[in-house]
Protein backbone atom coordinates (compact mmCIF):
# COMPACT_ATOMS: atom_id res chain seq x y z
CA UNK A 1 0.00 0.00 0.00
CA UNK A 2 2.93 1.97 0.68
CA UNK A 3 4.00 1.74 -3.05
CA UNK A 4 0.70 2.76 -4.37
CA UNK A 5 0.16 5.97 -1.89
CA UNK A 6 3.19 7.08 -2.95
CA UNK A 7 2.20 7.77 -6.74
CA UNK A 8 -1.33 8.09 -8.34
CA UNK A 9 -1.31 5.26 -10.57
CA UNK A 10 0.70 2.12 -10.84
CA UNK A 11 0.66 -1.15 -13.20
CA UNK A 12 1.09 -4.59 -11.78
CA UNK A 13 4.74 -4.72 -13.82
CA UNK A 14 5.56 -1.34 -11.97
CA UNK A 15 4.29 -2.33 -8.62
CA UNK A 16 6.12 -5.57 -9.24
CA UNK A 17 9.57 -4.17 -10.37
CA UNK A 18 9.20 -1.76 -7.08
CA UNK A 19 8.89 -4.50 -4.50
CA UNK A 20 11.46 -6.85 -5.91
CA UNK A 21 14.24 -4.16 -6.67
CA UNK A 22 13.67 -1.29 -3.97
CA UNK A 23 12.30 -4.02 -1.19
CA UNK A 24 14.33 -7.05 -2.07
CA UNK A 25 11.06 -9.57 -2.10
CA UNK A 26 11.03 -12.43 -3.39
CA UNK A 27 7.40 -12.58 -4.76
CA UNK A 28 5.89 -13.17 -7.86
CA UNK A 29 3.17 -10.93 -10.20
CA UNK A 30 0.85 -14.12 -9.77
CA UNK A 31 1.59 -13.67 -5.70
CA UNK A 32 1.07 -9.60 -5.83
CA UNK A 33 -2.33 -10.02 -7.95
CA UNK A 34 -3.79 -12.34 -5.07
CA UNK A 35 -2.92 -9.70 -2.59
CA UNK A 36 -4.09 -6.80 -4.43
CA UNK A 37 -7.58 -8.91 -4.93
CA UNK A 38 -7.85 -8.95 -1.03
CA UNK A 39 -7.13 -5.22 -0.63
CA UNK A 40 -9.84 -4.61 -3.84
CA UNK A 41 -12.20 -6.82 -2.24
CA UNK A 42 -11.74 -4.06 1.00
CA UNK A 43 -11.90 -1.10 -0.99
CA UNK A 44 -7.84 0.06 -0.18
CA UNK A 45 -7.49 -0.65 -4.13
CA UNK A 46 -9.33 0.29 -7.47
CA UNK A 47 -8.39 -1.34 -10.68
CA UNK A 48 -8.97 -1.24 -14.33
CA UNK A 49 -7.98 -2.13 -17.64
CA UNK A 50 -5.86 0.26 -19.85
CA UNK A 51 -5.28 -1.39 -22.84
CA UNK A 52 -3.37 -4.60 -22.26
CA UNK A 53 -2.02 -2.96 -18.82
CA UNK A 54 -4.31 -3.28 -15.25
CA UNK A 55 -3.87 0.07 -13.53
CA UNK A 56 -3.82 0.42 -9.93
CA UNK A 57 -4.77 2.91 -7.48
CA UNK A 58 -5.06 3.11 -3.80
CA UNK A 59 -8.11 4.44 -1.96
CA UNK A 60 -7.21 6.41 0.97
CA UNK A 61 -10.98 6.84 1.78
CA UNK A 62 -11.55 3.90 4.00
CA UNK A 63 -8.90 4.36 6.31
CA UNK A 64 -9.61 7.66 7.00
CA UNK A 65 -12.93 7.13 7.13
CA UNK A 66 -11.87 4.27 10.40
CA UNK A 67 -9.41 7.25 11.37
CA UNK A 68 -12.35 9.48 12.05
CA UNK A 69 -14.32 6.74 13.58
CA UNK A 70 -11.49 5.97 16.64
CA UNK A 71 -10.57 10.41 16.53
CA UNK A 72 -13.87 11.12 17.46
Amino acid sequence: MDELSERNELTLYELTTKLVMKHNLAISRQAIAKHLSALEAAGLVNSKRKGKFRVLHFNKEPLLNLLKGWID
